[in-house]
């Protein structure tokens, strides 16, 4: 499984004909080294939450790559309206599909949805496992620490994505205590140094974690498993 960080909680999965973006925030994101007309042959699509940062160019980047975009069900249906397959999950749902087993897990958020009429509901906040030929992978989602992660030691994640930059997630110390809940086999920090007040240093949590092996990311860098 290929997994490239493409800034803030974006990134880009690709295991055989399974090629996903997990939370597309790509053209108002500084860190993203690629524009939107560079993605092509996008599968799926994730979406944790409502905010712009995180639901970001899903419909221009879902109607290019005729994705399918898997999400909560209030986004499913503010994303069908603008012509985007979606389909609609919620928390603790765990579904098979062609390219694998996906479940929504809980993340303690917000999720409005930003439109020029106002802010609409956007559901749920969520996190997904995602598994697929047999490697799973877990993106946290905005969140704070939560003891619903403990839940998720059994799953036997391989690589756990989690947000370290504080005011809106978990911070270091909370995202080091998350590890400790999950066990994941890697871990790759994320949500952090986007903007000032979420600034912090990876290497810091990296020095903290000691449940799991941490890799750290810049953005176009790849991990493979």
């Amino acid at each position: 499984m290929k997994i490239k960080f493409l800034g803030h909680a974006c990134f880009y999965v690709e295991e055989g004909d399974f090629k996903a973006l997990i939370d597309p925030f790509i053209s108002d994101n500084a860190q993203c080294p690629l524009k939107t007309s560079d993605i092509k042959d996008i599968t799926h699509i994730f979406v944790t939450h409502g905010h712009g940062d995180h639901l970001g160019d899903t419909i221009s980047i879902a109607k290019n790559n005729n994705a399918t975009v898997i999400t909560n069900f209030e986004i499913s249906n503010y994303l069908s309206q603008h012509g985007i397959a979606a389909h609609p999950m919620h928390i603790g749902g765990r579904t098979k599909f062609e390219f694998g087993i996906v479940k929504m897990t809980p993340a303690l958020h917000g999720s409005g949805i930003e439109t020029q009429s106002g802010m609409l509901y956007g559901g749920n906040p969520c996190g997904f496992l995602i598994e697929v030929n047999g490697k799973k992978i877990y993106h946290a989602g905005d969140t704070g620490l939560t003891m619903d992660m403990k839940l998720l030691e059994n799953e036997n994640i391989d690589v756990a994505m989690l947000p370290i930059g504080g005011n809106f997630t978990m911070d270091i110390e909370d995202a080091v205590r998350a590890v400790e809940f999950l066990q994941p086999k890697k871990v790759i920090p994320m949500h952090y140094n986007t903007f000032p007040v979420i600034e912090t240093d990876p290497e810091i949590f990296k020095k903290k974690v000691s449940h799991a092996e941490v890799i750290l990311l810049k953005p176009n860098e790849i991990y493979e498993f």
